[in-house]
Protein backbone atom coordinates (compact mmCIF):
# COMPACT_ATOMS: atom_id res chain seq x y z
CA UNK A 1 0.00 0.00 0.00
CA UNK A 2 1.73 3.36 -1.23
CA UNK A 3 1.76 6.19 1.58
CA UNK A 4 -0.52 8.96 0.60
CA UNK A 5 0.57 12.67 0.78
CA UNK A 6 -0.76 15.71 0.61
CA UNK A 7 -2.31 17.11 -1.94
CA UNK A 8 -0.99 20.19 -3.39
CA UNK A 9 -1.65 22.76 -6.30
CA UNK A 10 -1.42 21.23 -9.28
CA UNK A 11 -2.94 17.88 -8.17
CA UNK A 12 -5.94 19.44 -6.58
CA UNK A 13 -6.23 21.89 -9.37
CA UNK A 14 -6.64 18.48 -11.82
CA UNK A 15 -8.52 16.66 -9.16
CA UNK A 16 -11.36 19.81 -9.83
CA UNK A 17 -11.07 19.82 -13.40
CA UNK A 18 -11.53 15.92 -13.18
CA UNK A 19 -15.22 15.81 -11.35
CA UNK A 20 -16.24 18.80 -13.85
CA UNK A 21 -14.91 17.15 -16.79
CA UNK A 22 -16.52 13.75 -15.62
CA UNK A 23 -19.74 15.30 -14.95
CA UNK A 24 -19.65 16.75 -18.26
CA UNK A 25 -19.01 13.63 -19.62
CA UNK A 26 -22.00 12.01 -17.69
CA UNK A 27 -24.24 14.66 -19.05
CA UNK A 28 -23.09 14.09 -22.56
CA UNK A 29 -23.81 10.76 -22.09
CA UNK A 30 -27.50 11.16 -20.70
CA UNK A 31 -28.39 13.15 -23.50
CA UNK A 32 -27.14 10.91 -26.11
CA UNK A 33 -29.15 8.01 -23.97
CA UNK A 34 -32.60 9.95 -23.60
CA UNK A 35 -32.85 12.03 -27.08
CA UNK A 36 -29.84 10.91 -29.42
CA UNK A 37 -31.71 13.32 -32.37
CA UNK A 38 -30.10 16.79 -30.68
CA UNK A 39 -26.56 15.38 -31.97
CA UNK A 40 -25.84 16.22 -35.28
CA UNK A 41 -24.76 12.77 -37.23
CA UNK A 42 -22.68 13.36 -40.44
CA UNK A 43 -22.13 10.91 -43.19
CA UNK A 44 -19.10 9.68 -44.25
CA UNK A 45 -17.23 10.19 -40.76
CA UNK A 46 -14.18 7.84 -40.36
CA UNK A 47 -15.48 7.17 -36.83
CA UNK A 48 -19.00 6.33 -37.26
CA UNK A 49 -20.78 5.01 -34.02
CA UNK A 50 -24.69 4.73 -32.67
CA UNK A 51 -25.34 7.70 -30.99
CA UNK A 52 -26.82 5.79 -27.91
CA UNK A 53 -24.27 3.19 -27.73
CA UNK A 54 -21.73 6.02 -27.65
CA UNK A 55 -23.98 7.82 -24.82
CA UNK A 56 -23.63 4.69 -22.73
CA UNK A 57 -19.53 4.94 -23.10
CA UNK A 58 -19.68 8.10 -22.01
CA UNK A 59 -21.63 7.92 -18.89
CA UNK A 60 -19.89 4.98 -17.59
CA UNK A 61 -16.55 6.76 -18.32
CA UNK A 62 -17.69 9.75 -17.10
CA UNK A 63 -18.47 7.76 -13.66
CA UNK A 64 -15.21 6.69 -13.37
CA UNK A 65 -13.46 10.02 -13.73
CA UNK A 66 -15.57 11.62 -11.55
CA UNK A 67 -14.33 8.97 -8.51
CA UNK A 68 -11.14 9.30 -10.02
CA UNK A 69 -11.19 12.68 -9.52
CA UNK A 70 -12.59 12.66 -5.72
CA UNK A 71 -9.78 9.89 -4.92
CA UNK A 72 -6.98 11.91 -6.06
CA UNK A 73 -8.15 14.60 -3.98
CA UNK A 74 -6.72 11.97 -0.88
CA UNK A 75 -3.50 12.30 -2.32
CA UNK A 76 -3.50 8.85 -3.15
CA UNK A 77 -0.52 7.64 -5.74
CA UNK A 78 -2.60 5.12 -7.89
CA UNK A 79 -5.25 7.50 -8.00
CA UNK A 80 -2.67 9.75 -9.97
CA UNK A 81 -1.61 6.95 -12.56
CA UNK A 82 -5.36 6.33 -13.30
CA UNK A 83 -6.68 9.65 -13.51
CA UNK A 84 -3.72 10.03 -16.09
CA UNK A 85 -4.77 7.32 -17.71
CA UNK A 86 -9.22 8.09 -17.75
CA UNK A 87 -8.33 11.66 -18.92
CA UNK A 88 -6.28 10.17 -22.27
CA UNK A 89 -9.30 7.85 -22.10
CA UNK A 90 -11.55 10.72 -21.92
CA UNK A 91 -9.47 12.55 -24.14
CA UNK A 92 -9.85 10.12 -27.18
CA UNK A 93 -13.73 9.40 -26.63
CA UNK A 94 -14.37 13.11 -27.06
CA UNK A 95 -12.11 13.33 -30.51
CA UNK A 96 -14.04 10.84 -31.35
CA UNK A 97 -17.13 12.61 -30.53
CA UNK A 98 -16.71 15.51 -32.54
CA UNK A 99 -18.91 15.38 -35.31
CA UNK A 100 -21.50 14.84 -33.07
CA UNK A 101 -21.22 17.46 -30.95
CA UNK A 102 -17.95 19.59 -31.74
CA UNK A 103 -17.99 22.98 -29.22
CA UNK A 104 -18.62 19.99 -25.98
CA UNK A 105 -16.29 17.47 -27.25
CA UNK A 106 -13.21 19.87 -28.38
CA UNK A 107 -13.71 21.61 -24.46
CA UNK A 108 -13.53 18.21 -22.82
CA UNK A 109 -10.63 17.34 -24.94
CA UNK A 110 -9.16 20.32 -23.96
CA UNK A 111 -9.54 20.10 -20.32
CA UNK A 112 -8.10 16.27 -20.39
CA UNK A 113 -4.94 17.78 -21.94
CA UNK A 114 -4.90 20.23 -19.13
CA UNK A 115 -5.63 17.62 -16.67
CA UNK A 116 -2.87 15.30 -17.62
CA UNK A 117 -0.52 18.33 -18.10
CA UNK A 118 -1.44 18.90 -14.68
CA UNK A 119 -1.01 15.43 -13.21
CA UNK A 120 2.07 14.50 -15.18
CA UNK A 121 4.04 18.47 -14.12
CA UNK A 122 3.69 17.05 -10.52
CA UNK A 123 3.95 18.08 -6.94
CA UNK A 124 7.62 19.56 -6.68
CA UNK A 125 7.23 20.58 -3.37
CA UNK A 126 6.19 17.22 -2.11
CA UNK A 127 9.51 15.74 -3.62
CA UNK A 128 11.48 18.89 -1.26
Amino acid sequence: MTKSRSVTGWTRFAAVLLVFGGAMTILAGISAIFDDRIFVTTRHYLFSFDVIGWGWAHLILGIVIVLAGLSLFKGATWARIVAVVLAGLGAVANFLWIPHYPLWALTLLAIDVVIIWALCVGDRRAHT
